[in-house]
């Protein structure tokens, strides 16, 4: 088994004691930053300014994942920002490739996201220019959903067609992770987990974020 990735989500965390909630995860990979814009997706979440002051408190890398309209347009000040990996939306870009090498020219990881609906065959053709591939595993937009077994062939063709691309690029699934579900995700192919209230919704961050780990390398 590949190694097994933890970027918890600080959507399900205390948004009034940020850094504290970043230090109770100091032994995850990242953190999962979403940004919400209300429009791409129906909630609001955090912005540019916020993610640039988390950026210089936080113990462990950022990994944004922006859910937000006119990605190619706002995405590359995040990388500005000095986050470690921008994720944005496939469905939300007008020129993809472009904008990954952008991204990539400005000092951070590229990824691209898919909604549950959105096809991956469309775009295993731009894995070189990318850093790590999303797949959603529930609709985005809200933490504390179930996970979209449906997803799971997906999620083998996108590890079919990484590793016959030669490229290394993450495949990561965000959406219902939890210690029941992660096996089923890492058994598809999945190596980056991004988890919210399976580690947020814990006593102990840290000891969920060593459970979902070992859940996911078994």
């Amino acid at each position: 088994m590949a190694q097994c990735c933890i970027n918890p989500s600080i959507l399900s965390a205390d948004f009034a004691n940020l850094e504290a909630e970043l230090r109770r995860i100091s032994n995850a990979d990242a953190v999962h930053v979403d940004v919400m814009d209300n429009h791409f997706v129906p909630n609001l979440s955090l912005g540019l300014p916020v993610v640039a002051r988390l950026q210089e408190i936080s113990p462990v890398p950022l990994d944004a994942h922006l859910m937000i309209e006119h990605a190619d347009r706002w995405a590359p000040a995040y990388a500005d920002a000095g986050v470690a990996s921008v994720t944005f939306h496939a469905e939300a870009s007008i020129a993809p490739i472009k904008l990954a090498r952008e991204l990539r020219a400005r000092g951070a990881k590229a990824g691209l996201a898919l909604r549950p609906g959105s096809a991956v065959e469309p775009f295993l053709d731009m894995l070189g220019e990318l850093d790590l591939l999303l797949i959603m595993t529930v609709e985005p937009g809200f933490g504390g959903q179930e996970f979209l077994d449906l997803t799971l062939p997906k999620i083998r063709r996108a590890r079919a067609a990484i590793d016959g691309s030669g490229f290394e690029v993450a495949l990561q699934v965000d959406g219902g992770i939890t210690e029941d579900t992660i096996w089923r995700a890492a058994e598809a192919g999945a190596d980056v987990f991004v988890a919210g209230s399976a580690v947020y919704g814990a006593a102990d961050p840290a000891a969920a974020i060593d459970r979902l780990r070992a859940a996911g390398t078994r």
